[in-house]
C-alpha cells in the first residue's frame, strides 16, 4: 500500500513530504493508520546527527495515537477499529527484564528496533525500492505504520486523537518520572530543570501527588507563567542568580531538595541537579537525553553522603498496561494535556513544527494526518 510521510533523508536536512511503499502486518504485526503525532526533542536529537543509533533515510516520529487497520497473523489483543497509542518502550510481559517487574525496559524486540527494523529483520517501509528504516519502532510521521502487537497499547475511543498522542512521551514520560520512578510523597520539596514539554509534565505529576514546594528551573522566562499554570511553586532564572545556581537552590529549598529532576540533557545541568538534592537522602532522576559521548561527573563525596543518582526512560511506565490509565487520568481531568498543545498543523509544515520547538515557542506541537 501508499502512505503519506515526512521522509528524513539525512541529518541536519529538513523533512520530505513524500509517498513511501507500506507492506501489511506479518504474523505479531499490526497496521495502523496515525491520526496524529507530536513533535519531540528527541526526534529533533536524531535529525541532527548527534544520535549514534540515527539512521537515514527513515520515518521519524513516536509520540502518537490511531487506529488498527489490519492485524497479523496470531494478533489478540487488538483488532480492527481499536484505538492504540504507539510505543518505543513495548512490554511483552514474558521476556527476563518483564517478568522481573523491576523495570519497564522490555528487551524483546531491542535489537532490532534499534537498527530500524521490524523483529524479523526487515523494513516494512520503501522509497523508489530503497529500503527506509523505522525510527524508535514506531514511526510515526507516516500516516499508516506497522508495529509489533506488544508495542501498541489499546485505549479508550472517546479520547481525541490529538491530545492523547501526547501520551505516547511527553506525558507519560514526564509524570511518570514522579510516581513511577521517585515515588514522590505527599509533602516532599523538588527541583525540575527544564521547563519544556516534559518538565512541564514533570511539575503537574508532582502537583498529582501532593508535593509542597515545586522549584522549577529554566532560562526562559516566558516559562515561568507556564510552570505556574501546572502547580509551580517558585521560578528560578539562572541567568538571574547571583552567585553559584546550587548554592542558591540549596538554600531555598532549606538544605536541598528531597528529589530533582532533569528534564534538560544537558550533563552540566544534571550535575547541578544532583548536588541541589538534600545531603542523607535527595534523589535525582536524569530524564533528558544527552549528546552521543556526553559524561555526567560529580565528586564522589556527593554520592557518599547520601545523595542517589536514577535514570528513566518513559517514566518507568510499563506501556500497555499503564498508557491506558493515564489515557483515563486525562479523561477524568486527573491531569491535564490541552493547554500543552500550543500549535496543531499539518504534515505539510512539519518542519514549522520543529522550528517552533527550537525556538522555545511551542510546548507541544502536533501534526494531523
Amino acid at each position: 500500500m501508499k502512505t503519506r510521510a515526512a521522509l528524513a533523508f539525512e541529518a541536519k536536512k529538513p523533512l520530505e513530504i513524500v509517498e513511501l511503499d507500506l507492506e501489511g502486518p506479518r504474523a505479531g504485526e499490526v497496521l495502523v493508520e496515525i491520526k496524529a503525532t507530536g513533535i519531540c526533542h528527541t526526534d529533533a536529537y536524531t535529525l541532527s546527527g548527534m544520535d549514534s543509533e540515527g539512521l537515514f533515510p527513515s520515518v521519524l516520529g513516536h509520540e502518537g495515537a490511531g487506529v488498527v487497520v489490519e492485524v497479523g497473523a496470531g494478533v489478540t489483543s487488538v483488532k480492527p477499529g481499536d484505538h492504540v497509542i504507539p510505543l518505543y518502550t513495548p512490554e511483552c510481559r514474558q521476556c527476563k527484564s518483564c517478568l522481573s517487574r523491576k523495570t519497564n525496559l522490555c528487551t524483546a524486540i531491542r535489537g532490532t528496533q534499534g537498527n530500524g527494523v521490524m523483529p524479523d529483520g526487515a523494513s516494512r517501509f520503501s522509497y523508489k525500492g530503497q529500503t527506509v528504516y523505522h525510527y524508535m519502532g514506531c514511526s510515526t510521521f507516516s500516516n499508516f505504520t506497522v508495529l509489533p502487537e506488544i508495542a501498541v497499547a489499546k485505549v479508550r475511543e472517546d479520547a481525541p486523537f490529538d491530545k492523547i498522542c501526547y501520551i505516547g512521551c511527553g506525558v507519560t514520560t514526564g509524570v511518570g518520572a514522579v510516581i513511577n520512578t521517585a515515588k514522590v510523597e505527599p509533602g516532599a520539596n523538588c527541583i525540575v530543570f527544564g521547563l519544556g514539554g516534559i518538565g512541564l509534565n514533570v511539575i503537574q505529576g508532582l502537583r498529582l501527588v501532593g508535593a509542597d514546594m515545586i522549584v522549577g528551573v529554566d532560562l526562559n522566562p516566558d516559562r515561568k507563567a507556564w510552570g505556574e499554570r501546572f502547580g509551580m511553586t517558585h521560578f528560578v532564572n539562572p541567568a538571574e542568580v547571583t552567585g553559584d545556581l546550587v548554592a542558591h537552590l540549596v538554600e531555598l529549598t532549606g538544605g536541598g531538595a528531597d528529589y530533582t529532576f532533569d528534564a534538560t540533557g544537558n550533563t552540566t545541568v544534571m550535575r547541578q541537579a544532583l548536588e541541589a538534592c538534600h545531603r542523607g537522602w535527595g534523589e535525582s532522576i536524569i530524564i533528558g537525553v544527552a549528546e552521543a559521548g556526553k559524561e555526567i561527573a560529580t565528586r564522589p563525596f556527593q554520592l557518599v553522603t547520601g545523595r542517589v543518582w536514577k535514570g528513566t526512560a518513559f517514566g518507568g511506565a510499563r506501556g500497555r498496561t499503564d498508557v491506558p490509565k493515564i489515557v483515563d487520568w486525562y479523561m477524568s481531568g486527573k491531569i491535564e494535556i490541552d493547554p500543552m498543545i500550543t500549535h496543531i498543523l499539518p504534515l505539510e509544515q512539519i518542519n514549522e513544527a520543529f522550528d517552533l520547538m527550537h525556538h522555545g515557542e511551542s510546548i507541544r506541537s502536533v501534526v494531523v494526518f
